[in-house]
């Protein structure tokens, strides 16, 4: 399997599995069906009511076109980089630095999707096959990539609150390592909060996840506690993938 592995601009290691070509096939197949069905259904509907509606051409273009035109392109930038077959197939388009991609660059993608596929025969396919990354044209060219979401782990944490971690840097807590980082998120959203409550907000918290690790803490602040925690975590996630 072939691996992309990063540094982040937050010095944070990630790695991603591109996506085969295959599967972003079967993923675009699906896609191809469920716009079919789509089409079928309502140019059925609009048969079926076609009498009373005045301006059919009208209603054509924004039920039926637009969405059939746009769909891949309203797709990933409304569900992070996912299409229905994407979805289905456990993929998703991110940018090659492990970010989530912008509007521009979802936009560009799309746009030259028809320099991939259409108007040259497959040449965005044949790319596909040579470049190390499995990156089409317009992924070449918006910086995005195609990942199997299985095989990605994406550090999140934010470090611009936080030192940054030394090379000296001895973690505190080994339970950190079994955080996910949905919980990581859940730590670091609790310490950015700017709610008037976010002093009980992050002492309940301490007091869970001192429960739920097991953890007899010497720190008494609670969020000198969850900052360390997510430094520990941040610790591990970039040792584990320093080893793959």
């Amino acid at each position: 399997m072939s691996e992309s592995n990063i540094l982040t601009g937050q010095f944070v290691r990630i790695d991603q599995a591109p996506a085969s070509a295959g599967e972003r096939i079967l993923a675009r197949s699906i896609d191809i069906i469920l716009l079919i069905i789509y089409i079928l259904a309502t140019v059925t509907f609009l048969d079926s009511v076609k009498g009373s509606i005045s301006n059919t051409n009208t209603l054509l273009l924004f039920v039926l076109y637009l969405p059939v035109l746009c769909y891949s392109l309203l797709c990933e930038v409304f569900n992070q980089g996912q299409s229905a077959g994407k979805c289905i197939l456990g993929i998703r388009v991110v940018k090659v630095d492990g970010t989530t991609p912008t509007v521009s660059s979802y936009l560009l993608r799309w746009l030259l999707f028809l320099i991939d596929a259409p108007l040259t025969g497959g040449l965005g396919l044949l790319v596909i096959l040579l470049t190390k990354n499995k990156q089409r044209i317009g992924d070449l060219a918006a910086g995005t990539m195609v990942i199997k979401e299985q095989n990605y782990k994406k550090i999140q944490v934010s470090l611009d609150e936080f030192n940054y971690l030394r090379e000296d840097y001895h973690p505190t807590y080994l339970q950190a390592a079994d955080l996910s980082l949905e919980q990581i998120n859940v730590i670091a959203k609790a310490l950015d909060s700017k709610n008037r409550n976010k002093e009980s907000h992050i002492a309940l918290l301490a007091s869970k996840l001192r429960s739920m690790l097991s953890i007899n803490t010497t720190i008494k602040n609670d969020e000198h506690f969850l900052q360390t925690i997510m430094r520990d975590y941040q610790y591990y996630a970039m040792e584990d993938n320093a080893l793959i």
